[in-house]
């Protein structure tokens, strides 16, 4: 009898038990890490979904970090905003002080503006990260110039105080009276006309009333005048009312009122024994009233529209100042960057500001988020500000309260934001809507994540029940083979006798 041996079996059996070894290490190595494989290629036929699900994680992942990002930009934002604006309404408030002026030229609540208006100055250029936030795409330097240069210039470079200054006189012109021309009387007749050459600044004639007496023509002609021609005598009472369109763009009325008193008083003018003496004594009175209507309203409203001039700037406008000689000036030029300084150091941008910094938070969702510190609503506050901060007053002169009121007044209305215009407010309502829409987008991302995440695990996770129980089973069936084994080649032909 011929007994076949074990051997051409051996190398089978000796395979089996090594890939049953395989498997088993395989399985306790799924127990202890739960991934059913270290490669994508162990995963079968569900690996191109489980890549793809990684890929939209990272993405996902990467949206997070930006919301993150850009959500600290926004608080940042949003807090100096609202500091800005409760520092303007301080300012407003601080407009109803009372007059003291002390031996500096200037209030207590001014010189409180003055500072103020550093505060405002840094918040626009406080960075946030590596970004400062109010400077459009220029994110890599400071939204503006230091408070010193802004208000008392550079060097060379002409700050807003000299800017104001050289307004002021403009609009005052040589004779003090606001660029207007009052001759003497000729007999019943007087006029007031605007000064010739035309010229951008002073008063402008607007209107005037009638008279009682007199022939009142105007304004008419270029340069505007107005004539008066009494041919009578005017009862005491009667009134005479101009207009005058001022540099702000605000109306001014002067009334002056007939009266028996010689001297008249403020506002008033004498009737004359004929219609003669009452045409001088109206000029002699239209004069005086119009001179000091130039040394408050006038100076007041000429320091507003210097303020406009100097901070209305962007990418096509640059500060204005005075041409020429300020007295005798006729016309306003753009400054240059040797002469005048720019207080806004940002991008220049003619698009919305908000554009200026986009940040995509989803595949097909975006949110603008930039500012620029030459904004309207921000550039009329720091504005604003600045004239109440930089105008001075002599203790001496008598026309110096009226002054501070009207400046007090114009920097209260404009700090209270006229209607069209736009507010800080609107500026945080734009950014609120995109932190709003980061929000939902967030949320809506968290769970999106969570669903992605439970279904990749179902791909990679390995089963811990089920996997014990394979390594159970694969045990039993190891164990049983080894035992099958061993006996096979513990075989001999005694044994198998």
């Amino acid at each position: 009898m011929t007994v076949t041996g074990v051997g051409p079996q051996s190398s089978l059996i000796v395979r089996a038990l090594g890939d049953m070894r395989s498997q088993l290490g395989d399985l306790q190595r799924q127990l202890g890490t739960g991934k059913k494989s270290t490669t994508y290629a162990g995963l079968g036929i569900e690996r191109g979904l489980a890549v793809s699900l990684r890929t939209r994680l990272s993405a996902m992942d990467g949206y997070g970090n930006t919301v993150t990002q850009i959500g600290v930009r926004m608080g940042v934002q949003q807090a100096a905003l609202g500091r800005i604006a409760e520092l303007g309404r301080t300012v407003k408030s601080a407009t109803l002080g009372a007059y003291d002026v002390d031996s500096s030229g200037q209030t207590t609540t001014q010189r409180a503006a003055a500072s103020q208006l550093g505060e405002i100055l840094g918040l626009l250029n406080t960075p946030a990260g590596d970004r400062y936030l109010f400077s459009g795409r220029a994110g890599d330097k400071p939204a503006t110039d230091t408070l010193d240069h802004i208000l008392n210039g550079d060097g060379a470079k002409a700050g807003l105080k000299q800017i104001i200054a050289e307004r002021n006189q403009a609009d005052l012109g040589a004779n003090g009276l606001g660029r207007l021309v009052i001759p003497p009387a000729v007999g019943p007749a007087l006029t007031i006309s605007e000064e010739t050459p035309a010229t951008v600044f002073g008063m402008k004639l607007a209107g005037v009333s009638a008279l009682n007496g007199a022939i009142v023509t105007g304004p008419t002609g270029l340069p505007a005048g107005i004539g008066i021609t009494f041919t009578g005598i005017p009862n005491p009472g009667d009134a005479i009312t101009f207009s005058f369109a001022l540099p702000d763009g605000t109306t001014q009325q002067l009334k002056l009122t007939a009266t028996n008193a010689s001297p008249a008083a403020p506002g008033e003018f004498t009737i004359g024994a004929s219609p003669n003496m009452t045409a001088a004594n109206l000029q002699a009175s239209l004069a005086t009233a119009i001179g000091k209507l130039a040394a408050t309203s006038l100076s007041a409203a000429s320091a507003m529209a210097a303020a406009d001039n100097f901070f209305n700037v962007d990418a096509g406008q640059p500060p204005l100042r005075v041409s020429g000689s300020p007295f005798t000036a006729t016309a306003l030029t753009a400054g240059t960057a040797a002469d005048t300084v720019t207080w806004y150091t940002g991008e220049m941008g003619a698009d919305p500001a908000r554009g200026t910094a986009v940040a995509k938070i989803d595949d097909a969702l975006s949110v603008a988020y930039g500012a620029r510190a030459n904004e309207q609503a921000i550039r009329s506050t720091i504005a604003s500000v600045a004239v109440f901060a930089s105008m001075t007053f002599s203790p001496g002169d008598p026309n110096a309260k009226g002054r501070f009121d009207q400046v007090s007044q114009r920097v209260s209305s404009s700090l209270a934001v006229p209607n069209g215009q736009q507010k800080i407010q609107d500026i945080q309502a734009e950014l609120a809507f995109a932190q709003t829409t980061i929000t939902d987008a967030k949320q809506r991302q968290q769970q999106r994540k969570m669903t992605l995440e439970d279904l990749l695990q179902s791909i990679e996770q390995a089963p811990e029940e089920e996997v014990a129980a394979q390594i159970l089973a694969l045990q039993t069936r190891l164990q049983a083979s080894l035992q099958t084994t061993s006996m096979l080649f513990q075989m001999s032909i005694i044994n198998y006798l």
